[in-house]
């Protein structure tokens, strides 16, 4: 699955650390979502909507 996690990430100058701190993962976490070596739980899933404040369909985009 495709995400657009690291841009909206980017788009705020949030590192990596700084983003896996808000969810509450792993900074490896977060890395393995965005290069899609990993995809999240539903409820990770939700928690990043939430952050951003978009929908998941937004962020996360079928292959």
């Amino acid at each position: 699955m495709k995400n657009r996690l690291k841009v909206l990430r980017a788009e705020r100058d949030w590192s990596q650390q700084a983003l896996a701190d808000l969810l509450e993962v792993s900074r490896q976490s977060v890395n393995a979502i965005e290069t899609g070596k990993y995809d999240p739980s539903l409820p990770l899933a939700f928690r990043i909507a939430d952050l951003f404040a978009l929908p998941i369909e937004e962020i996360f985009i079928r292959n």
